[in-house]
Formats: C-alpha cells, structure tokens, sequence
C-alpha cells in the first residue's frame, strides 16, 4: 500500500487512512495527511494540494523556521495554525557519528512531549474541531510531524506496532528529503549518518517511555494534554469509518 501521495517538491506528504483500530473500525482516507514544508508548494504541486480539499494546515515548526523556508500559501479555504512544538533546538545534521538515532531521537521527542504540552493540546482540539481534511508537518515530516501523528493515530486506537511503521515509512523519502538539506546547504557536510533516517526503534523507544512514565500513550494524553473522553470521542467520530449501522460525519466525499 503507497501512502505517499505524489508531488514534485513536497517528499513525505502521506495519507494516515486505512489504520484498522482496536474496536474493528478504520481510519478514514482522505481526512488526515502529514507532510514535509509546505512552504514548498508551488505551481502544479499548489493545485494537487488544493484537490486535496484540506481545510486545516497545522505547522509545527519554529516561527524562524517559517520566515527562512515559507508556509503554506494562504487561500481562502485553508485555515492556518502555527503550533510550534519543540522548545530546545537542536542541529541534527551537526551531531557527531558515534550518536545512535534510536535512543537520542526517542529523547528528544520524550522532552518535545513535555515542553510541547499547551501546543500538542491545542493540536488535539484543531484536529478534533475540524470537519474537513486536515495536514500537519514540521521541516521534513518525520520527528515533530511523526510525534503528533502518533498520538492521533494512539487515541484513535491504532496499533504500536502499524504506529511504528507508519513512522518507519519516512525512509522510503529519505534520499530526497538529503537531496534538499544538501541544496539549501552548500558548502556544508552533513556529519551525522542518521539525518533524515527513521528507523522504527525510534518510535518504540519513545512509546516506550511514554508508557513508563504515564502507563500508556492515553495516559500521558490525558494527565499532560486533557485529552478527555470528550475529546478522544470527537477525534474518533471525525477521523473514523463510522461504525456498522451509524452515519457518517460531515458531508465530504472519500477519497
């Protein structure tokens, strides 16, 4: 199954459908996308996107991120949110070769987890508020984007084990998303081997550790986030095929 939905500048631009949920029920197509920059789009990658029917672009980077790269282009059906999730910058491509991607990544998203609350909180209530399809994305798509993908995907009852794929399906864009970082840096040598990797390590280290400190992703959704039931319950009515017999939200065709 390829989620990767194509364009010509954008290489991590995937479609979160299809999941099957413990209680029977599948994730909905066409209805929730994560995604590299959209300060990409442009031309014929700007109209694929607008065929999309999104509605709701939340953008996780830096807002220094966002003056350097662009956002998304407005338009008079995007509603646009700028959450910024992580508070403690860090140049990945910088690191030195002897750091493991599994356990370094798995805790900085461990501390994007704690000094992104307010932001993954109001993310949580964008998403479950809006009828429409929805896009989030950080720079690459990967460990911000990856982070909110797999608490949405944890709430809605998803797997670990297809959340951790989900994460893992980054590498299939790894070589393009390199291509950018060396063109938007000349003249500089990516130190660090694991840049732009995903490995699913990890994603298990980081549910993991969530599990640990909290008892289960839920747990740590609703001790840090107020993830209530209420709120759980209005994700899963948006992002869910309705159950047997039950009527589907909102009036937008499927995919």
């Amino acid at each position: 199954m390829n989620r990767h939905v194509s364009f010509e500048r954008l290489h991590n631009f995937r479609d979160l459908g299809g999941y099957p949920t413990a209680d029977g029920r599948t994730v909905r197509w066409g209805r929730l996308f994560r995604a590299d920059s959209l300060g990409k789009l442009e031309g014929g990658d700007w109209e694929r996107f607008l065929g999309l029917g999104i509605e709701t672009v939340i953008d996780l980077r830096y807002p220094w991120e966002i003056e350097s790269k662009g956002r998304v282009p407005g338009h008079p059906s995007l509603a646009y949110h700028n959450l910024s999730v992580e508070h403690r910058p860090y140049d990945q491509a910088a690191l030195g070769p002897d750091v493991e991607p599994g356990p370094y990544l798995a805790e900085r998203y461990v501390e994007v987890a704690h000094d992104g609350v307010a932001e993954l909180r109001l993310a949580l209530g964008v998403l479950a508020s809006q009828d429409g399809p929805a896009v989030f994305h950080c720079a690459s798509g990967k460990d911000r984007t990856g982070l909110l993908a797999a608490l949405v995907l944890a709430l809605l009852g998803v797997s670990e084990q297809d959340i951790v794929d989900d994460f893992a399906l980054t590498g299939l864009a790894t070589g393009r998303l390199l291509d950018d970082w060396r063109a938007g840096h000349p003249g500089r040598t990516r130190v660090w081997p694991g840049y732009g990797r995903a490995p699913a390590e990890v994603m298990s280290l980081f549910l993991t550790a969530l599990a640990a400190e909290h008892g289960s992703v839920h747990g740590y959704a609703a001790d840090l986030l107020g993830a209530d039931a209420a709120l759980v319950e209005a994700l899963r009515v948006r992002l869910l095929e309705p159950a047997a017999g039950a009527p589907a939200h909102g009036d937008h065709p499927e995919r």
